[in-house]
């Protein structure tokens, strides 16, 4: 469920977005995935599709008091996991999986709708540069376009949301 806040907010996302040529929109299972890009979706008719691949990453199935030190580690080492979580290896593959198949779709302009730890994973493996500061970085929301060329090679990335 969205705050007050977070409901003006993806009114806001809605505004900044409806300019776009939107023929597809993907997003997480989750509430406030799906709460957030609704204005839109009704905004443009385009109905939203629900992706468990793009619901958050858990770290780790225990409370982790150091939590956010612990996932720092996980944007140097991609590989490293934590009790019951995934590794961002992991979690890239099955947010990328979502990307290449909304790519070799009908649809040329794509929202996908997901997470903070999970879109600055899915950012650094087009951008190597992209760290744990980048993810500490993000707003909620947050938009970032990504522009592929016909064969599905990124061309560029730029933040779009101010």
């Amino acid at each position: 469920m969205l705050t007050g806040e977070g409901k003006k907010q993806a009114l806001l996302l809605a505004d900044v977005l409806d300019s776009f040529p939107i023929d597809r929109i993907i997003s997480s299972p989750y509430t406030r995935a799906y709460d957030t890009i609704t204005p839109l979706a009704n905004r443009i008719a385009v109905p939203v599709e629900m992706h468990h691949d793009l619901q958050e990453r858990v770290l780790s199935q225990d409370n982790l008091p150091d939590w956010l030190d612990k996932l720092k580690l996980t944007f140097d080492d991609l590989d490293l996991s934590y009790k019951g979580g995934e590794s961002s290896l992991e979690a890239i593959k099955r947010g990328i999986a979502v990307v290449h198949e909304a790519l070799d779709s009908h649809a040329k302009h794509i929202v996908l709708v997901s997470h903070g730890n999970l879109i600055a994973l899915l950012l650094k493996y087009y951008d190597e540069q992209i760290q744990f500061e980048h993810w500490q970085a993000l707003t909620n929301p947050d938009v970032y376009e990504l522009v592929f060329d016909d064969n599905c090679q990124l061309i560029r990335i730029e933040r779009i949301w101010q």
